[in-house]
């Protein structure tokens, strides 16, 4: 047994998805595409009788970091530290449950796989209704490409092969488990053609576009996001929404050209590590 471990795990945007449930979690998932991040989670684990979860230094309860260390039968302190705001759609809750199963594993010797700790994650999210996709997304990073849903076992990923700047700004949090407990055939239309779209051109360009439009398309635009794409789209830049967060991303200087002061970093060139 080690005295700690820890990871870093990428902040995961999702530009567009559908979402595909099933009895069984590590089954269920969403189709789509997203970017992640240099701006991310850092996950500390260290044994402990009584298991506490802190981020930034306070006490706080996500569901799947406590599912995790169930599944894997260990009693730890897990302390997370992120710039990134959380449930405002940049996967913070699936990055704090993947950066446990990894750094956990480490320190209690499980000798899991990183498909099984991935599985262990995803369904722990699944579970609690707080993402559908991220961890997936997270674990292999780039600018993932979606194809099929569910753990590793069953999933199907493909990537956009580029890198980009990206500038974001959050306007506060949207409820992901009320997004999706609520009815999704529209939303899942919306994903499925955005994927098509991304699956016949695989650019940059195309991602931002087809995530635009499945926003739209799919009613989660709240009116601060629509604004804020829009004040990008008049300078020429290309905006969209995070979901599910009041969120707005733009490539390149997008937002900053638009007058507003963005938070700054780049997509991820490889999934989460153990540090």
């Amino acid at each position: 047994m080690a005295d700690e471990a820890t990871a870093f795990v990428p902040g995961h945007i999702t530009g567009f998805f559908s979402a595909h449930p099933d009895d069984d979690p590590t089954k269920a998932g969403s189709r789509g595409a997203g970017l992640t991040l240099t701006d991310g989670v850092t996950v500390t684990v260290r044994p402990a009788e009584r298991g506490e979860l802190r981020l930034e230094g306070e006490p706080i309860d996500v569901d799947p970091v406590t599912t995790v260390l169930e599944t894997l039968e260990v009693g730890a302190r897990v302390e997370a530290e992120s710039d990134l705001p959380l449930g405002a759609g940049f996967g913070v809750s699936g990055a704090m449950a993947l950066g446990t199963a990894l750094a956990a594993n480490r320190v209690f010797d499980r000798r899991l796989s990183t498909n099984e700790l991935v599985t262990i994650a995803h369904g722990a999210e699944v579970q609690a209704g707080t993402g559908l996709g991220d961890v997936v997304a997270q674990a292999h990073g780039g600018i993932p490409i979606r194809l099929e849903p569910g753990a590793p076992a069953h999933n199907e990923l493909d990537s956009i092969p580029a890198r980009a700047r990206v500038e974001y700004v959050s306007f506060g949090g949207l409820s992901t488990a009320d997004v999706l407990s609520g009815d999704t055939d529209q939303l899942t239309r919306a994903g499925r053609e955005a994927l098509s779209r991304i699956v016949a051109e695989p650019t940059l360009p195309s991602f931002v576009y087809a995530s635009r439009r499945f926003a739209r398309e799919a009613e989660l635009l709240t009116s601060r996001t629509h604004e804020a794409i829009e004040d990008v789209a008049a300078v020429g830049g290309q905006a969209s929404m995070a979901m599910l967060g009041d969120t707005v991303f733009a490539l390149g200087t997008g937002l900053t050209d638009a007058g507003y002061e963005p938070s700054v970093c780049a997509t991820h060139p490889a999934g989460a590590t153990l540090q």
